[in-house]
Order: structure tokens, then C-alpha cells, then sequence
């Protein structure tokens, strides 16, 4: 499990605060170095936010997110289009939307494949066997599981939370959480719903594309990727329809 570092995030902050350019510049002008420096604290505010959700926790520190977000804006950096950002009303409000989602997808992208094998987070467990013994629980259970990595990112900007205690979520027991999923999905799902979570979620395999998928599964059209997301939803609803409360006490 990744471990928060206060002081190195700490250091961070001020390194940031001491490099900020002049207040006054022009974004047209300025060197491609500085313009990196000016959107440092997107980045930090993007990796504050990520660290506290769900799919972070146990898997990247903040200080990861921090190094993952600076590679993605510098890299978005490298792709402005100067000539149409300067046909652009509001530069720093266009500079600022272009820069968060690369640092988003970025971020996205690298928790994804940090997370490897399907895990549930320990206080989601807890969360799970305090609750009554019926479908609630059992939808909470794979709703855990199988959680968008495009899930909303909280929006509380408070300061303090670089002074949080480090997220001690572990995972419960993966390899047998994998063993028992697969075996749960091999009864009750079809051919192409067991296909689309094990490819997606990366159970005993490498994570797809929902292009790749598409194609595995040989869904053509221009909306293949949404008919992916369908058999998506209709698996996981499929399981919880099928599996008693008592099945899913087995596991946690």
C-alpha cells in the first residue's frame, strides 16, 4: 500500500509557492518552463482530490499523483496550439480546461493500471458487512467491485487535508476475491457479460479498451464502445439478481 508522505507534500507546496512567476505576464509570452510552473497547483489540487477517492486508495499516494499530474501537463504543454489559443477570449480559463483534463486522463489512466487485480478497498468492506444481510448488501458488494474509474472526483478543496492521516485501505484477500468472482461470473453470467468484466476489470488478464473489447467480442458501429457499457452494467446488475446475500458473507 502506498504511504502519505506529509513533509515530501509540504515541500511540494512551498516549492511551488516559491517558483510562481510575477503576477503580471502574458501567457502568450511566457516560457513554456514557467507556464508549467503557473498550473502546478491544478495539478496538486487534481492529486489532492484523486488521492481520497476510491480507486486511489491503497493503490498511489498523492505523491505519485503529484508526479503523474506534472507529466501530464507537461506533455499538454508540448501540444498547445498557440494560434488558436491566442483566438481564445479567456486564455488562462481555456489554458485551465485543457490542462485539467490531460491531467485527469493522466491520472486515470496510471491509478487504472496500478490497481491490477479486482480489489475492494478495507473501509468499503466495513462499510458492507455493516449492513443488513439482504440485496442491499449484495449490491453494495459488487458496485465496490466493479467501480467506474471515470467516478466523480470529490470537489472539497480544504487545505487541511494535506495534514489527513495516510488512506489505510487494504485490499481483503485478492487472490481468493479474484478465485470467487471468476467462479460467480462463470454461473450466472453469458459468454459475452462474463467477457466484457473480465477483460475491463483485468481478471487474469491484462485490462482492455472498451475498443478492444468491442472488437474482441466482434461488436461493430460507431457505438460499439456504448453497447460495451451496456453489457458492462447488465453483468454487474445480472450478479446482483442472482447472488444470495449469504454467498457474498463467504467473501468478506
Amino acid at each position: 500500500m502506498k504511504k502519505y508522505n506529509v513533509q515530501n507534500y509540504i515541500r511540494y507546496k512551498e516549492d511551488v509557492k516559491a517558483s510562481m512567476p510575477d503576477e503580471e505576464f502574458d501567457y502568450i509570452e511566457l516560457p513554456r518552463d514557467k507556464l508549467i510552473v503557473k498550473f502546478l497547483p491544478l495539478v496538486e489540487n487534481l492529486a489532492r482530490k484523486f488521492s481520497t477517492t476510491q480507486q486511489a486508495s491503497g493503490v498511489l499516494s498523492i505523491n505519485d499523483l503529484l508526479q503523474i499530474g506534472a507529466e501530464g501537463l507537461t506533455r499538454a504543454v508540448d501540444k498547445l496550439d498557440w494560434n488558436m489559443l491566442g483566438e481564445s477570449e479567456d486564455i488562462e480559463k481555456t489554458l485551465k480546461s485543457f490542462f485539467s483534463k490531460r491531467v485527469k486522463g493522466a491520472m486515470r489512466r496510471r491509478i487504472d493500471m496500478a490497481r491490477g487485480d479486482i480489489r475492494i478497498p478495507e473501509h468499503k468492506l466495513t462499510e458492507i458487512r455493516k449492513n443488513p444481510k439482504d440485496k442491499v448488501m449484495v449490491a453494495m458488494f459488487f458496485n465496490s467491485i466493479f467501480l467506474s474509474i471515470d467516478a466523480q472526483v470529490t470537489n472539497d478543496d480544504d487545505e487541511n487535508m494535506m495534514y489527513q492521516i495516510p488512506d489505510k485501505s487494504e485490499p481483503y484477500n485478492i487472490q481468493l476475491l479474484n478465485v470467487y468472482l471468476k467462479g460467480l461470473m462463470e454461473k450466472f453470467l453469458d459468454h459475452s457479460e462474463y467477457e466484457v468484466l473480465r477483460l475491463s476489470y483485468g481478471l487474469d488478464c491484462n485490462k482492455h479498451s472498451a475498443v478492444e473489447i468491442a472488437k474482441h467480442l466482434d461488436i461493430k458501429g460507431v457505438s460499439s464502445y456504448v453497447r460495451v457499457s451496456e453489457l458492462k452494467k447488465q453483468a454487474v446488475q445480472k450478479l446482483i439478481d442472482n447472488v444470495d446475500h449469504s454467498q457474498v458473507l463467504d467473501i468478506v
